[in-house]
């Protein structure tokens, strides 16, 4: 259909060219008097007229805006007799008159101030029921709550934690969750006068509308505590991994079936926190064999005696070495499992086994070559695997790394970690690399960057969903030295009497740390002449463990030895 032509719709249109070509004329006609006047030519006269209007509007907007300012400085006599302190409103009366007003309250009414109950007049609820005023005022205005919806009294719990801060414990109106109150911790922080690292909050299982507030009276950690003892350990529900900002212990449930993924800048006190893990493991996580990188060359040294195997290196090819041992010992343990399955067996238990890897990006970087590039590649996959397939086969992983960017680690290793801790870092990509990329979607997160990079070992562990500020254990020397004995010697004493032990015996009382098989054999009983024979006879009666072969001639060395005996005990 056509649309019709509405009646005088050609006239206005009519009307606004002729008036657009009046205006044009005009304005041509006041330019060229100007030009005529001063001598000017058209470009110099355009840009003079146009500087002169914009410099007069500029002066309308001053006069507009600067002579009411200078009229409210005048004293006025009704107001000068009142006091000083009653012409000041605290920040709960903004609120009260910006929700009877319906006009948003300016930022600098309130910003600065830190909200205090007595500030905040008592409001009553549509059913006759008191609300609380601090919380009330400080959620709606945060927008945690709506304006009209209130915290009321009898749903609050107040309690001060000595030395410590405040914790509430309330429950936020019908129709709002907690998840309302996390998304806005860092407004709310600002609120009470604090930063978002003095504010913990917890969450409940049996209700949505449930908050435990906590908000710390002193920066986090601003006073050390002091290191757990063995029974504290020990009684902690899983491994304590630090403590937390009320100087509870902190950690995770269990490591079976998990990994953990440690990152943070250089000297951020990342290997403190994981010798301080390896000293809770060895008090409260029972008898586990532990596999030990050390690209730092000396940073878990103190546990070399202890370990199944101990390498200070950052050469990939030593990193790839150890997985194809790990990797061999876990298809071991699924076929053990397959065939407990087809037989209609329990399932075998495994004593657990730790691989701990400081420095871990050094070794997912190649020199360039053909060769390196391919072994890196190697190495990738076969981390990879070992973090996605060990879970099940009682193995966890726990690297660590001072650059958490996105080459540092392969992303598809990265992901296998169920656990992640993140010290100080300077950037956002760093965080979501350390902790994930959608961490910041998460229930209340922490951000790594607030940390105080001067206080070392302070992380944010994310684990199960929720995030915990902790500081790390800083165990003397001397507590992880007597741990470190008392469990050798332990572990000593419970290696059965075999053929192996023999030769371990000897081979420390004689103080050698390798012995050459034609030495080795005759002191173990082995009278075979044959060398190829008297090799077999050697290697079935040290169960299995293969010979070496050193400048001396082919034998075996002590490390060896011992790491199979600790495995089989």
């Amino acid at each position: 259909m056509t649309r019709k032509k509405q009646p005088g719709q050609g006239e206005d249109t009519y009307g606004q060219a002729a008036g657009a070509i009046g205006g044009l004329a005009t304005v041509f006609g006041v330019l060229a008097a100007i030009k005529g006047k001063l001598g000017l030519s058209w470009p110099a006269t355009v840009l003079l007229t146009a500087g002169a209007l914009v410099s007069l509007g500029y002066v309308a907007w001053w006069i507009r805006r600067g002579v009411p300012r200078l009229w409210a400085r005048t004293p006025r006599s009704s107001s000068a007799s009142q006091p000083t302190a009653l012409q000041q409103e605290s920040p709960a009366q903004v609120v009260d008159e910006e929700q009877a007003s319906g006009q948003p309250v300016n930022e600098e009414q309130t910003s600065g101030q830190p909200v205090s109950e007595a500030h905040a007049p008592v409001r009553t609820s549509p059913g006759g029921e008191e609300s609380h005023p601090q919380l009330t005022m400080v959620l709606s205005r945060v927008g945690a709550i709506g304006r009209g919806e209130q915290v009321r009294a009898g749903d609050v719990t107040i309690e001060d934690l000595p030395g410590v801060g405040t914790v509430y414990d309330f429950l936020v109106p019908e129709g709002r969750t907690c998840d309302d109150v996390a998304k806005r911790l860092g407004p709310i922080a600002s609120m009470f006068g604090v930063t978002r690292l003095h504010l913990k909050l917890e969450t409940s299982r049996k209700t949505e509308r449930r908050v435990r507030l906590l908000v710390l009276n002193e920066p986090p950690f601003s006073s050390p505590f002091a290191s757990p003892t063995r029974q504290e350990i020990q009684s902690f529900a899983g491994v304590p991994l630090g403590h937390e900002v009320t100087g509870r212990l902190a950690g995770v449930p269990t490591f079976d079936k998990a990994s953990l993924l440690i990152a943070g800048m250089t000297q951020m006190g990342k290997t403190t926190l994981v010798n301080g893990l390896i000293t809770c493991l060895l008090i409260a996580y029972g008898e586990f064999d532990l596999y030990l990188l050390d690209g730092k060359l000396c940073g878990l040294t103190k546990f070399e005696k202890l370990a199944v195997r101990y390498e200070a290196s950052d050469d990939p090819a030593v990193l790839e070495d150890m997985l194809d041992e790990l990797n061999s010992r876990v298809e071991g343990r699924y076929t053990q499992l397959q065939d407990a399955i087809r037989n209609r067996q329990p399932a075998p238990v495994f004593k657990p086994v730790f691989f701990i890897i400081d420095e871990a990006a050094d070794f997912y970087t190649d020199n360039g070559t053909k060769e390196s590039r391919e072994q890196v590649r190697r190495v990738e996959d076969k981390s990879r695997s070992l973090v996605s397939k060990s879970l099940e086969s009682g193995i966890a992983t726990v690297m660590l790394t001072q650059r958490p960017a996105r080459d540092a680690i392969p992303v598809k290793v990265r992901d296998q970690f169920l656990y992640r801790m993140c010290l100080y870092v300077a950037s956002e990509g760093s965080v979501k690399v350390a902790l994930g990329d959608s961490y910041f979607d998460t229930v209340a997160p922490i951000h790594p960057a607030l940390l105080d990079p001067d206080i070392k070992g302070q992380a944010v562990l994310f684990a199960n969903g929720s995030s915990t500020l902790l500081r790390g254990f800083n165990f003397p020397d001397e507590f992880i030295w007597d741990v470190v004995d008392e469990v050798h010697a332990r572990r000593e004493a419970a290696i059965p009497d075999s053929p192996l032990k023999q030769a371990i015996e000897l081979m420390r009382t004689t103080g050698v740390e390798f012995m050459p098989t034609p030495e080795l054999a005759p002191a173990l009983g082995i009278t075979e002449t044959d060398p190829t024979e008297r090799g077999k006879q050697l290697s079935r009666l040290l169960g299995g463990v293969s010979a070496g072969k050193t400048a001396q001639g082919r034998g075996y060395r002590l490390a060896d030895l011992t790491a199979a005996a600790m495995s089989a005990s």
